[in-house]
């Protein structure tokens, strides 16, 4: 949920009330009420807009009551499934929407049409293998796991034919629930990536997606659309591709970077970007840009030839440029904030890289007090010469890890990494985090 905060609000997720971790099938409302999104903004633009999918920003359930869970003696919220749910998409700018509260780990299992639940759950269900794992929680009978992707793209396919008979435009937000865990590809792809059952998942993203741009591409009144893919993070821990016995032995889902999902590394937070636009994009070019999910909002409100307030998209910046292939003069970012699971923080400027911890920041190793007590205060990484991050550089370039910090601890502060009037940041003024930054 903190890349799904950014790509709707502009704004780093760091900003908001939760500094670290994630949410659950159960969490409130991350997004606040007086911030405009993604959404309204193509909305005040007379778009019709619609989210399919994994919502995982927090909503407010209509609870009666709590109970306890024998397994892992949890007690968790009762949820009053004939009501309602408030502050959810609807309330966040989207027209349609139709999706799950959380990920296909975290229960309730129910999907929500237009802020309603689609069915009352009547029984429990739970799965502890390790690769299609799910907790415990109540399930509704038109919820199935293994077809949850399939529903998805038949949704957003639908969504997308019925757009085309309108002269409106339309901006669909399909957040697809995999490869995340559970990891459960159809019978069609096990065995097809020469890999494991993660590589077979990948590979059902790849088809889903590929249904969902050819809806578009098969219809006339759609030629002009323009269609990003991206990820949220890096390659899921539990892919386990360094299993020496695997038939495409030596694979490594991060490539040549290190880390994974969670973990401050290149390989927890570089992840493809693929944008089509007939007419516009040029096909098969590449761009060295370095950009953020936070920055389709900037991008968006130059297509639409919107200025943003200072209190919106704080830290997006407009990659318009590098979409068109528009000749520059300088990046199109200063810099760009990076942020992992246990709330820690690094800094690229250029090639350059500084993570403000001594370890992964994640599930990663070093993670541990005791794998960090030898290790320097900081790392500093030349992604240019080295993107495996495997030579810190810190100790010798003191002037520029001061530099480097300084620019990170006044975006923090100034509540914003683009040019205007600070901003306020959420939660409490100064971070355990800040106060080791700024030492």
């Amino acid at each position: 949920m903190p890349t799904r905060y950014g790509i709707l609000t502009g704004r780093y997720n760091w900003r908001s009330t939760l500094k670290k971790g994630g949410y659950n099938g159960y969490s409130t409302p991350l997004i606040e009420d007086e911030r405009t999104t993604l959404a309204e903004l193509f909305k005040e633009q007379g778009y019709q807009t619609a989210l399919v999918g994994k919502w995982h920003l927090g909503w407010n359930w209509q609870f009666k009551g709590t109970r306890k869970e024998t397994f892992d003696d949890r007690t968790v919220p009762v949820i009053d499934f004939s009501q309602a749910i408030k502050n959810g998409p609807e309330d966040q700018g989207f027209i349609y929407s139709f999706g799950t509260m959380a990920s296909l780990s975290s229960p309730p299992f129910v999907w929500v049409e237009n802020s309603v639940p689609t069915s009352i759950p009547k029984e429990v269900s739970v799965n502890y293998d390790e690769k299609a794992f799910w907790r415990k929680g109540p399930r509704a009978d038109d919820f199935n796991h293994a077809e949850v992707l399939s529903t998805i793209t038949d949704k957003s396919v639908k969504y997308i034919q019925e757009q085309a008979r309108s002269e409106d435009p339309f901006f669909l937000y399909v957040a697809l629930t995999a490869p995340h865990a559970p990891i459960i590809p159809t019978t069609e792809f096990i065995g097809k990536s020469n890999t494991n059952a993660y590589g077979d998942f990948v590979l059902l993203v790849d088809h889903v997606v590929g249904q969902i741009v050819d809806a578009i591409s098969g219809e006339e009144r759609l030629e002009n659309t323009l269609v990003f893919f991206t990820s949220d993070n890096g390659q899921s821990p539990r892919a386990d591709f360094d299993d020496d016995e695997l038939p495409l032995a030596g694979h490594n889902g991060s490539y040549i970077y290190r880390g994974k999902k969670f973990d401050i590394f290149e390989g927890g937070h570089r992840v493809p970007f693929i944008a089509s636009w007939p007419g516009r994009i040029e096909e098969g070019t590449r761009s060295d840009e370095t950009i953020c999910t936070v920055d389709f909002m900037a991008t968006v409100a130059e297509m639409l030839k919107v200025d943003l307030p200072d209190d919106m998209g704080e830290d997006s910046y407009s990659f318009l440029p590098a979409l068109r292939g528009d000749k520059h003069d300088k990046p199109i970012r200063e810099a760009m904030i990076n942020h992992s699971n246990d709330g820690r923080f690094a800094i690229r400027q250029g090639d350059w890289k500084l993570i403000l911890w001594p370890g992964s920041g994640g599930w990663a190793f070093p993670a541990t007090e005791e794998d960090m007590k030898d290790l320097p205060r900081f790392q500093l990484y030349h992604l240019g010469k080295d993107p495996g991050e495997t030579k810190n550089l810190v100790s010798k370039y003191p002037k520029r890890v001061a530099q480097m910090k300084a620019l990170a601890v006044k975006y923090v502060t100034e509540g914003r990494s683009t040019p205007g009037a600070p901003q306020k940041n959420d939660g409490p003024e100064r971070w355990p985090e800040l106060e080791w930054m700024s030492e």
